[in-house]
């Protein structure tokens, strides 16, 4: 079964946002990495809200790359 955009972002948000309080844990070094997950959490809610697959599709890709 294969999934669809709309529900891997999701996902892949939630999965972000969960790795924010690790990288908080760690103190300052870790702020700047929060920052820039914040970031792209923002543009994909943006990105969601305004149907926008092209960018929906960028912003799922910028989220896989945060790793903890």
């Amino acid at each position: 079964m294969t999934d669809t955009l709309g529900d891997a972002l999701p996902r892949e948000c939630a999965r972000v946002r969960e790795l924010i309080a690790d990288y908080l844990g760690i103190g300052p070094a870790g702020k700047f990495a929060v920052m820039g997950m914040e970031r792209d959490l923002q543009a994909a809610d943006k990105a969601m809200m305004e149907g926008d697959s092209v960018a929906m599709l960028r912003v799922y890709e910028d989220l896989k790359g945060w790793h903890s």
